[in-house]
């Protein structure tokens, strides 16, 4: 998505949509003269998609120049709006696809005549003055198809060869033109050529343009379904809203939503923008953003989120978060920087392309040398036809593809799922998760406790036990403080005024309320503190062993009782451990809570490892012990907590629903609050990575075994040499395999067990 900032000393993205890149080594060579250019942070290109997204100050014009230099043709995507981009990048690939097409009839119409005559009527050779004539102006012809059908290639190969590289159109260009250069020899200067060489390539040069731009042209038609994900995102949006301003009714394009805009949204709508709703009840469908099938009921504030749909009731909502800053907005492009990104696996094949292009080239010489050399008559053809074979037969496009296709059809179908991965290394790293470390609350559990008992120690009834810790938690954002506060309110209990507000982290928290100095937390706190707590920690034991958490309570330092929070397990948690538990993951559950507690809960979904009573700065250190073990650690959290454990471990994952996602702290984050995302998110990764092995092994290997038999390894033993068209149809095919291979996995589903 083209940004255009007034702003330079700003940083922000650009998207520039790239012409003339044929493979994975042009995208290295772009990157770098990108990164070349004074205020830029980062460079990537999406060689499937042929984009790159740019960060930094540079202004959009010295990026376009950089590219120009590095022998390319860019321009920026000038649409702000996803949709419009989406169309911008569309119909740029159609007006392509187009002009492809038109090469390649032109180039085939002139190249299939001559290939069928060479089969089926005579030899293409030139022995008498008539068949100089006639094929001097087949030559011309051919000519005309390399410059009409082949000029992009040509002129690919000069820039290259300007900026001291080599790529995909250099052996296109060198391999077709060699083949036309030795066929005019013949035409025009027959007595330099041995006679039994005197045969014309001009088919195989019309047959090598027009079936390589084919194969451009159905690899670019099958690239664009890859986009499908994005698309069906960006098809959330809506595309007009219903505010209510100066008591009116406006139906506005969504771009004019302002924040605090009260917006109306009737039955079967979508949603336009984030909001809070204010006024009516409804059902809402959120299952296009978190894979969540059950529609979720709305009442007054209640978050809803752009893109969803409105089933039921009529509501009032007032805007919170408008255009880009939408929290589908975000996930768009999220989804789209992860599309762009490259994993580890897919730098090794832009790291072998560098090499592979210039390689090729020497190969190509040592094979014509060989059979000017050793080879039988007419070795001068002979040596012509095997160095353009090679040169045509192992230009590196499938490799270039295999990586960023599978990315992007895997990103796009984790998202479906409503796992957003950040970027590839992530999409890598999370397919070798070895140990899953799973917090406990809101993770594996609800996330929003109850209080289930109050057991009083001392004077106070329990209306007032619970009216002094409502009134010292009150402004605790913890969930267990939260739920001993909602208890309170559920009955009616009203709070005081707190002063002296203290919290002990990992521990408890201490005030002072109506002259009484309070103190609430575990055991542990208490002792430290001297509290005689008697045959109370027997009572706390048995509550925790029914997986409740017992927290004790004291008034001026004397115990007033022990209030237990439970806090329900997911319904899907169980069979969401069992299935990465299936899968070979270790799964360690980390919490805060007391030893009982934990055990109890641990036992209840099938967890056989935890950590008890870990303070929130010990999480970080539970991932790197069981880094290690020689573990790849995998750190499920709400994303805020638990930012340092999820930083430090290999993938962290943030779990959590609608607007209240962490989209920005963590590697992985699943929309919704199901650990099957968690699941989801392995199983992506790890059929989205083997995608990318087949489709680098099947690229690396075609090119590698190809080049033999082009080079003539078959002729001592079969008298078989490969033809140039032939190489020219498998070349152009290759690509196409991958990018068909790569989109194999939007049909991929998870095993749900």
């Amino acid at each position: 998505m083209g940004v255009k900032t007034e702003d330079v000393s700003s940083s922000s993205i650009e998207e520039l949509i790239i012409e003339g890149a044929g493979c994975a080594s042009c995208v290295g060579k772009i990157e770098s003269a990108l990164k070349s250019v004074s205020g830029v942070e980062n460079a990537e290109m999406n060689f499937a998609q042929r984009t790159v997204s740019v960060t930094g100050t540079a202004s959009p014009s010295a990026l376009v120049k950089a590219v120009e230099k590095a022998g390319y043709s860019a321009k920026v995507a000038t649409s702000q709006s996803g949709d419009d981009a989406l169309a911008e990048k569309e119909q740029a690939d159609w007006a392509y696809y187009k002009r492809l097409m038109r090469e390649m009839t032109v180039a085939l119409s002139l190249g299939v005549p001559l290939m069928i005559y060479s089969l089926f009527v005579g030899e293409m050779t030139v022995t008498t003055t008539s068949e100089r004539v006639t094929w001097l102006v087949v030559g011309i012809l051919t000519l005309g198809v390399l410059y009409f059908s082949g000029k992009h290639f040509f002129v690919g190969a000069w820039q290259s060869l300007k900026n001291h590289s080599a790529n995909m159109d250099t052996l296109i260009a060198l391999g077709t033109g060699t083949a036309w250069l030795y066929s005019m020899v013949v035409v025009i200067v027959p007595h330099l050529v041995p006679e039994m060489a005197r045969h014309v390539y001009f088919e195989a040069t019309a047959m090598i343009i027009g079936l390589i731009n084919l194969g451009l042209a159905l690899e670019l038609k099958a690239r664009g379904r890859t986009s499908e994900a994005i698309k069906r995102l960006i098809g959330l949006q809506a595309k007009t809203a219903r505010v209510i301003r100066d008591d009116k009714q406006l139906d506005i394009a969504i771009e004019d939503v302002l924040e605090e805009d009260v917006v109306r949204v009737r039955p079967g709508e979508k949603i336009p923008v984030d909001g809070k709703v204010i006024e009516g009840s409804t059902t809402v469908d959120e299952s296009m953003l978190t894979g969540e099938p059950m529609p979720v009921e709305k009442s007054v504030g209640d978050d809803v989120v752009a893109g969803t749909i409105n089933k039921s009731g009529s509501f009032l909502f007032q805007a919170t978060r408008v255009g880009k800053d939408t929290a589908l907005a975000q996930i768009i492009n999220m989804v789209k920087r992860a599309q762009n990104s490259k994993p580890p696996i897919g730098r090794l094949a832009d790291v072998i392309s560098a090499y592979f292009v210039p390689v090729v080239m020497i190969i190509a010489v040592i094979s014509a040398l060989a059979w000017l050399n050793f080879g039988p008559e007419p070795a001068l053809a002979f040596a012509v036809v095997s160095a353009t074979t090679v040169l045509i037969i192992a230009c590196p496009c499938a490799l270039g593809l295999a990586t960023p296709m599978s990315v992007m059809v895997g990103v796009g179908k984790a998202a479906e799922a409503g796992v957003l991965i950040r970027n590839g290394e992530a999409l890598q790293t999370a397919s070798k998760v070895s140990a899953m470390i799973l917090d406990k609350t809101g993770t594996i559990t609800l996330g929003s406790p109850k209080v289930t008992d109050v057991l009083v120690a001392s004077e106070y009834d329990e209306q007032t036990v619970l009216q002094l810790a409502a009134t010292l938690e009150s402004g605790s954002e913890h969930p267990l403080a939260q739920a001993i506060v909602e208890s309170a309110r559920e009955r009616g209990i009203k709070t005081s005024k707190v002063s002296n507000f203290n919290a002990i982290a990992g521990h408890g928290v201490e005030a002072e309320v109506d002259g009484k100095s309070l103190l609430f937390g575990n055991e542990k706190l208490l002792r430290e503190r001297q509290v005689e707590l008697g045959n109370f920690v027997e009572k706390a034991q048995g509550l925790a062993a029914e997986a409740k958490t017992p927290m004790y309570f004291a008034v001026d330092n004397e115990l007033a009782a022990i209030i237990a929070v439970a806090d329900p397990i997911k319904d899907d948690s169980v069979a969401a451990i069992k299935r990465l538990q299936d899968n070979g993951v270790r799964v360690v559950m980390l919490t805060g809570d007391n030893r009982a507690t934990a055990e109890a809960v641990a036992e209840k979904v099938g967890i056989k490892e935890f950590f008890a009573e870990v303070l929130p700065e010990e999480k970080s250190k539970k991932v790197q012990e069981l880094q290690m073990e020689g573990e790849i650690v995998g750190m499920t959290g709400d994303g805020i907590n638990d930012a340092p454990a999820l930083a430090i471990a290999n993938v962290g994952f943030a779990i959590g629903t609608g607007t209240d996602v962490a989209i920005e702290s963590a590697d992985i984050t699943l929309m919704r609050g199901s650990l099957h995302g968690l699941a989801d998110a392995v199983a992506v990764s790890k059929a989205t990575l083997s995608n990318i092995k087949q489709n680098l092994f099947g690229a690396f290997i075609y090119n590698v075994a190809g080049i033999p038999f082009a080079a003539g390894v078959l002729y001592p033993f079969f008298g078989m040499l490969l033809s140039p068209v032939i190489a020219g149809a498998a070349m152009a095919f290759s690509s196409l395999t991958v990018v068909s291979n790569a989109n194999r996995l939007r049909f991929f589903k998870a095993k749900k067990h």
